[in-house]
């Protein structure tokens, strides 16, 4: 089967080249960084002894920022709220633990 190679032909397969490029580009940059991320996520869950599910993640949050309200409530002096959001992020954060 005999093509033509005209002008518009080689546009095209430059063109077809070029994004071919780019996708490769992209392909290998984000399989590099969901790598990583994987990686992260393992070495996180194994040093605090939990499974690495997305639902212990979501707690593992969960516990810092009720943390963090514990952390807010004593810096505004209020040992009631930094008693309240204490327990509730070592409730949270203790049920992680394997």
């Amino acid at each position: 089967m005999h093509t033509e190679d005209g002008f518009f032909a080689s546009l095209g397969g430059m063109l077809g080249e070029a994004l071919r490029g780019v996708v490769a580009g992209i392909k290998w940059l984000l399989g590099g960084l969901g790598g990583a991320l994987g990686d992260f996520y393992s070495g996180l869950a194994g040093a605090m002894g939990m499974n690495p599910s997305i639902f212990n993640f979501v707690l593992l949050v969960l516990g810092l920022m009720f943390l963090w309200g514990a952390v807010k409530a004593i810096l505004r002096r209020s040992i009631l709220g930094f008693i309240f959001w204490l327990f509730l992020a070592v409730l949270v954060l203790g049920g992680l633990v394997n």
